[in-house]
């Protein structure tokens, strides 16, 4: 992904602010707990938090904690999602559970999510916005735990999932932390409570049309892009928007094609190329592109009634997450 300069520039002020938080004894948990953060991570939602504080009138230095939190937690789900999938790399490194181990990286995981909270009761913030933020971040972990166990049973139920089942996995899995990243950042400008619910709005429909877009991706993307063979998410047997309309759409011999394909580790690259080819013949881009659209629309409403730079900047991001390339 192609980083904006304010991207950059608040990815910067937060690394320094995590490096400063992620320090102790024993000092290998604390390496453990900032391996992934070293190593990468592009810092979309502590620039939600910064841009929904700034697009109501707030400061970078008042978000700052705030950002920083919910970075943690975003990189604490990502140290249990990779021992969950038993994966290797993230990043280009190796995961935690590969590195330190898996008794560290579970305490690893656990420093991230208890440091989130003691940054936020820490900050300068008044104790009423603190509550707030405490108790959204608190939801929004849940909404992620709930999100990720959905994800789990649909793998394993040999049942084709609704599309409105899908939406409601990814809109906890993944959107919650879009939608809070958007809140925190509105509590730490404001408590007009009709303020945070707009950019709460935003976040989760933002939430949706990335994971849809990056579902797409999974399915149809250029592997120099994506680093991922093609057709990895049909190999997984992922239950992902664009296979679900695939499956459902497809007929005859485009299905077989298709079946053959997913959930098949044995899978070759030709039975994988030939299902991807199915898909695209059935205009699947078109249709989950349009869907992401239409969740980019449901976020621009959100702001109709804001503007200014910091404004611009969320819907340019909004933007450029839906028409990413393939």
């Amino acid at each position: 992904m192609k980083k904006s300069k304010t991207i950059e520039k608040n990815a910067r002020i937060v690394n320094r602010y995590l490096n400063s938080k992620l320090k102790g004894n024993p000092k290998m948990l604390y390496d453990a707990a900032a391996h992934l953060i070293v190593h990468g991570g592009k810092r979309l939602r502590p620039h939600m938090v910064i841009k929904s504080c700034q697009i109501l009138g707030g400061t970078i230095t008042t978000a700052t904690p705030a950002a920083s939190a919910v970075e943690m937690i975003h990189n604490f789900t990502l140290v249990h999602d990779d021992i969950m999938d038993n994966d290797e790399m993230r990043h280009g490194v190796p995961t935690v559970h590969k590195k330190f181990g898996m008794p560290i990286a579970i305490l690893a995981g656990d420093v991230l999510f208890s440091k989130a909270y003691q940054i936020i009761s820490d900050s300068k913030l008044s104790n009423d916005a603190k509550v707030q933020l405490v108790s959204r971040l608190a939801k929004a972990c849940v909404d992620v735990c709930e999100g990720q166990l959905l994800d789990v049973k649909m793998a394993e139920e040999k049942r084709i999932p609704t599309q409105k089942e899908y939406i409601a996995m990814i809109g906890k899995k993944t959107a919650a932390l879009f939608d809070v990243s958007c809140s925190m950042g509105a509590i730490c400008a404001t408590n007009n409570q009709k303020d945070i619910s707009n950019l709460s709005n935003f976040g989760k429909s933002l939430g949706i049309a990335f994971q849809i877009t990056d579902d797409l991706i999974g399915v149809m993307g250029d592997p120099k892009i994506t680093k991922k063979p093609v057709g990895n998410d049909l190999r997984e047997g992922k239950k992902s928007l664009p296979i679900l309309m695939a499956i459902k759409s497809s007929k005859g011999n485009d299905r077989k094609v298709i079946l053959k394909a997913f959930g098949n580790s044995k899978a070759t690259k030709k039975d994988l190329k030939n299902a991807v080819d199915v898909i695209r013949s059935l205009g699947i881009e078109e249709e989950v592109r349009t869907q992401a659209l239409k969740y980019a629309e449901m976020a621009k409403k959100s702001l109709s009634e804001y503007s200014g730079s910091a404004k611009t900047e969320l819907t340019d991001l909004l933007d450029f997450v839906v028409r990413r390339s393939l």
